[in-house]
């Protein structure tokens, strides 16, 4: 089985390449997984990177709007599979400039998951409790623990009553699921970019076992420790779709997904001299994956003058901190408190942006009349006048720009920092970014529509 998994890794490198381009459609990707985790050419990333945070510059603030970095579909010592804690959570917010995060306790009755300990400011950091179940990320305004088995429209009317948020979490499991009274969707999450690429986590977790190429890991947690995280992403079509779908008939908040856990820290344990066990931080050993060096011979180098039980590997992938600067919610809100923040996410003045790439504090997308009146921001509903509205984007650093109308790209610019488009349609309006990186344009801001009727 390893070896037809290696040889499936193998195969994918081969193929997945540069399909042809049409017009309107997003940018393709220039090379796999497995060639992005390279370390050449996480340097040569990590090198793009400091060349567009050098680029950047401070974009004056709307006025009567704060940008705010927030974190929603987070895990803190809530299960089995969960490595990290709350005052880690915090200490990783604080240092990634992160004003809120939005929990999404897996639910454990009795436990109720609206929990005041961490409920409001905690040194400079909002936190507001909610749950991942029953397929959604929850944020009802008081407990609902004795409603929870309710299904269908009746539990997403629990949750909303008030200023209670709901979004539709992991799409790619539930792509037939209707929207009718959610707040919203996902349109981003990491951790469907490594569920759909089990060829390159099992190549990873092969390379674990030869010397040679855990020091070039090593290396590039040290080094590269963002490019690392993020080599997977990909431009999520899955989500995007239904978004697109979804909006045609609703307003509905698109949100990122975080999924963060901090389980991701690999690690190598000797059993003995030829056999070692591959898993992570929230493994058990009867969890873990047992190789031995008849199939990988490195591990004979690797065990030479250790004794069994020995950790011979640990690579921390994803602690909160890094989860954070790879995708986070920027929510433009007057001020930094709960019934605001839920205001400002059930309108949809928010838009996700991969900050690690470079911060896109700042971002705005906007609709102005002809006059030069603003009517419209992120998340707005405004009507058509008879002539003269443009679409207007301003931004921190140049970029690859696409106009949505419906799902269906209507307008691309090749690079700027400032651009407007001139409407001819009523429509669902949303707004992409992207940023080259290595030779290849990545994604990097998905902003929220405006709702011309």
């Amino acid at each position: 089985m390893i070896r037809l998994w290696l040889v499936l890794g193998v195969m994918l490198t081969q193929t997945l390449g540069v399909a042809a381009e049409t017009v309107g459609s997003p940018p393709k990707r220039k090379r796999s997984n497995l060639e992005r985790l390279k370390l050449a050419r996480l340097a040569a990333v990590h090198a793009d990177v400091q060349k567009l945070q050098a680029r950047r510059r401070q974009l004056p603030p709307l006025p009567g709007w704060n940008d705010y970095r927030c974190i929603l579909h987070a895990h803190a010592e809530d299960s089995s599979h969960t490595g990290g804690t709350l005052p880690e959570m915090l200490a990783d917010a604080k240092k990634a400039q992160v004003h809120a995060i939005l929990l999404s306790d897996h639910f454990r009755p009795p436990r109720d998951f609206i929990d005041g300990r961490w409920r409001g400011l905690k040194e400079g950091v909002l936190f507001i409790p909610g749950s991942e179940t029953h397929g959604f990320l929850i944020y009802p305004e008081k407990s609902i623990l004795h409603r929870m088995e309710l299904q269908g429209r009746d539990f997403i009317d629990t949750v909303t009553v008030g200023e209670g948020l709901i979004f539709l979490s992991h799409i790619e499991e539930r792509r037939g699921h209707p929207l009718d009274g959610l707040t919203g969707l996902e349109i981003y999450n990491r951790h469907y970019d490594a569920k759909q690429d089990k060829a390159t986590l099992l190549a990873l977790g092969l390379m674990l076992t030869d010397p040679k190429q855990v020091a070039e890991l090593e290396e590039a947690v040290r080094r590269y420790p963002d490019e690392l995280l993020a080599f997977q992403c990909d431009y999520p079509t899955v989500y995007l779709d239904k978004w697109d779908e979804g909006t045609k008939q609703r307003r509905l908040t698109g949100i990122a997904a975080n999924d963060c856990h901090h389980n991701q820290v690999l690690l190598v344990k000797m059993v003995d001299e030829q056999t070692v066990l591959v898993g992570t931080n929230v493994d058990e050993d009867k969890q873990m994956r047992k190789l031995t060096a008849t199939f990988r011979p490195g591990i004979r180098q690797m065990t030479q003058g250790k004794k069994p039980g020995d950790l011979l590997v640990k690579l921390d992938i994803d602690p909160y901190y890094r989860s954070f600067r790879n995708v986070s919610t920027h929510v433009l809100a007057e001020r930094l408190d709960e019934k605001t923040l839920r205001t400002a996410l059930k309108a949809g003045r928010a838009y996700v942006a991969h900050d690690w790439m470079c911060d896109a504090t700042g971002f705005r997308f906007l609709a102005r009349e002809e006059s030069g009146k603003v009517v419209g921001l992120l998340g707005d509903e405004v009507k058509l006048p008879t002539s003269g509205l443009t679409l207007e984007a301003a931004l921190p650093i140049p970029a690859f720009l696409r106009l949505l109308r419906h799902g269906v790209e209507v307008a691309r610019v090749q690079e700027s920092r400032h651009w407007s488009y001139t409407v001819k349609e009523p429509g669902v309006y949303r707004l992409e970014a992207w940023l080259e990186l290595d030779g290849e344009l990545r994604p990097w801001i998905f902003a929220n529509p405006i709702y011309l009727r």
